[in-house]
């Protein structure tokens, strides 16, 4: 499912961006399996959205410049009407990282 594998890159992003082990951003693309547009944007987004992320030119790596971390959760239950073979993933949230809008859509 799509999803989790979206969910794997934000957490594989997150935790590099902690531990100041991104690369370039061509690197970190890679290795998140972006293009280094797709990239681009999902850093701005997150930017723009309060994360303090920096780029260290001389050990080339991204930083957040304060404490920041990204959670992503999800919680799979059963319906007590629905069949025992499916699961509701609930409501996503009305984000704009979920909104079909310029760079934004599929932004993973």
């Amino acid at each position: 499912m799509l999803l989790f594998k979206y969910i794997d890159r934000i957490n594989l992003m997150d935790k590099l961006i902690q531990q100041r082990r991104t690369g370039t951003q061509k690197e970190l693309a890679a290795r998140l399996q972006l293009s280094v547009s797709r990239l681009a944007c999902i850093i701005e987004y997150l930017k723009t959205v309060g994360a303090p992320i920096a780029f260290n030119r001389s050990t080339k790596t991204y930083y957040y410049r304060s404490e920041y971390s990204i959670q992503i959760k999800v919680k799979i239950h059963r319906s007590s009407n629905a069949p025992v073979n499916s699961a509701r993933i609930g409501n996503l949230p009305a984000d704009p990282i979920f909104r079909l809008s310029n760079c934004y859509s599929n932004i993973f």
